[in-house]
């Protein structure tokens, strides 16, 4: 069991706020390692209104001294002439992008390399409580630790609307793993401010046009709430001006529900999707709701003996995996602690 600590640290606000490519991230937001992290129009780094200008300027000849370092793709995706990434690179690139956002909030110490992430991450969160912003839990940053003898060391952050994102890179001691998560969490919730990563009826219209070429389907499909199609586009327009991240935390719920087979006994119930849409946007995943999972697998366990570890198996991949990439992981995350719920319950597997 991870070791849970809260961090509420009262101080100055931060301001500011910059931008994350926009793209088709509704089921896994966070850092996309392939695309660039400073967004541009017409040749042009753009900035938040309001954005220093002296800070403009420095961050613009940083940007031009680092792209004269940066090396070229070092491999070419086959069947085409995109450039891709060596797993080394994308690594690279996603230290650059979280530094970059750390080093703009420098000017609220004394200089790059002092920034205190623990304590931003926590002012950046009580000035959205304080802007007015709708916080079920207020504005605490909950931080676990998992329990290790020896490095690397690795933490998970829990974010106030419940997103949750964990050390990227393999840290020597606690404190640097601690570091390590509250840099990514902050970037994510930086960006996560920009107007670009609201759901705005542009956005919903470009999702809904790109789902629809996934799955085939037609304009009647899209106003049907009862087909896979117009489920999805009821929960966008039910979420209409909230955040990327926002999105993320409801559509978590559905995830852990599909998952767990709780969508499927709700059809065989004759439940419709709206009616289920309806009744799961507006509840909260909590302990009941996880415990109840929980049950469930241990059922599965007494049908199917093994089936929990190879979930946690699954699991524990898909955790190392986006921890590694800086993407947001509370999905994974919470099918680990089901299913460690369920392993508790059962006793040695």
């Amino acid at each position: 069991m991870a070791n849970r600590s809260v961090h509420n640290h009262n101080n100055n606000s931060l301001h500011g706020s910059t931008q994350m490519n926009e793209g088709y991230a509704l089921y896994n937001v966070g850092v996309d390692v392939n695309a660039r992290h400073s967004p541009r129009q017409n040749g042009h780094q753009q900035y938040p209104q309001g954005y220093p200008q002296a800070h403009q300027q420095q961050a613009a000849g940083q940007n031009q001294q680092r792209h004269r370092q940066q090396p070229g793709p070092q491999h070419v995706q086959q069947g085409g002439g995109n450039a891709g990434m060596s797993d080394q690179r994308a690594k690279s690139v996603l230290r650059e992008a979280v530094d970059a956002v750390v080093n703009s909030f420098a000017k609220h110490t004394q200089g790059y390399g002092r920034v205190n992430v623990v304590e931003a991450l926590q002012e950046f969160w009580e000035m959205k409580a304080a802007r007015g912003s709708e916080l079920q839990n207020g504005p605490l940053v909950v931080y676990e630790s998992v329990p290790s003898s020896s490095p690397p060391y690795i933490c998970f952050v829990t974010l106030p609307g419940g997103s949750c994102f964990a050390s990227f890179q393999n840290c020597p001691t606690k404190a640097e793993a601690r570091r390590s998560t509250a840099k990514i969490a902050l970037m994510n919730s930086v960006f996560n401010e920009h107007p670009s990563r609201k759901i705005t009826d542009d956005f919903i219209r470009k999702a809904v046009d790109d789902a629809k070429k996934s799955v085939k389907g037609s304009p009647e499909d899209e106003q049907n709430p009862g087909t896979s199609l117009g489920a999805f586009r009821f929960m966008l327009d039910s979420n209409r001006g909230k955040s990327m991240l926002e999105f993320q935390e409801l559509m978590t719920v559905f995830q852990l529900l599909h998952w767990n087979g709780s969508l499927k006994a709700m059809r065989e119930r004759d439940c419709s999707r709206q009616e289920v849409l309806a009744h799961y946007s507006h509840r909260a995943l909590d302990d009941d709701m996880r415990s109840q999972m929980a049950l469930d697998w241990i059922s599965r366990e007494q049908e199917t003996p093994g089936i929990i570890t190879q979930q946690l198996n699954a699991a524990d991949s898909e955790i190392e995996n986006a921890r590694l990439a800086g993407r947001e992981l509370r999905f994974p995350k919470e099918k680990k602690d089901i299913l460690m719920l369920a392993c508790s319950q059962i006793g040695p597997m």
